[in-house]
């Protein structure tokens, strides 16, 4: 496996709430360990509540380091934690939002509500429009967003995602797996641009698949949409 130092900071996008299902908590304590030992810094958006409070905690707890990135206006109501390293205070959303790009080498969505979707679906946008190239990854918990790709094959189909608008994600059921394949997507963009690796072109009924390292049962896939 690649050096851990291909990736320094990741970004986690992730509700304020903790949601009804335990795995969800589970998930975000067990990533936020795993960034602790392998010595990646966590950007998140700085409360200390739900998911966000939970892997943060955890990082914390297993003597990693955080950024927390938050707006005035939220400091109330998401409460930023007092044990972070760096927390930054930012006057609005968009400010807030431009940071975790510009300080993070990835990107991984764990279940959340309107805004974890948002910001997950601004960093595709930027990667369809060729603004980025940064990996981008859904933990699938007990499939929680089955739904969104599901609405983004309907959008294929229906010819709103078109050829030479692909959006690329990597799809992973669990979080312990998340390091090795954010540092295989690297590996991967890294070849594919230096074009040792050809674009995917096989089409697939529902994506595309284009296989990043040998694949455990918990790996589901790098998908592309349109195929």
């Amino acid at each position: 496996m690649a050096s851990m130092s291909n990736i320094k900071t990741v970004c986690v996008y992730c509700g304020s709430g903790s949601g009804i299902n335990p795995s969800f908590v589970e998930a975000a304590v067990e990533l936020g360990k795993a960034f602790a030992e392998n010595g990646i810094r966590l950007v998140y958006g700085g409360g200390s509540v739900g998911l966000m409070g939970a892997v943060a905690k955890s990082v914390l707890e297993h003597g990693g380091q955080v950024t927390g990135i938050i707006p005035e206006f939220l400091r109330a109501k998401e409460k930023p934690s007092t044990q972070m390293q760096e927390m930054i205070i930012t006057p609005d959303m968009h400010e807030r939002k431009r940071l975790m790009f510009e300080r993070s080498d990835a990107f991984v969505a764990l279940p959340g509500g309107i805004g974890t979707l948002e910001e997950l679906v601004e960093q595709m946008t930027w990667q369809q429009l060729g603004r980025h190239s940064k990996p981008i990854m859904l933990a699938n918990i007990d499939n929680f967003w089955e739904p969104l790709f599901a609405l983004m094959t309907h959008m294929r189909a229906t010819q709103f995602i078109r050829p030479g608008m692909g959006v690329e994600v990597i799809v992973i059921a669990f979080a312990v797996a998340i390091l090795v394949i954010l540092v295989a997507a690297i590996i991967f963009v890294r070849a594919r641009q230096a074009k040792a690796v050809p674009s995917p072109k096989e089409p697939h009924p529902t994506s595309q698949v284009v296989p990043l390292i040998s694949r455990p049962a918990h790996v589901e896939f790098l998908a592309v949409y349109p195929a």
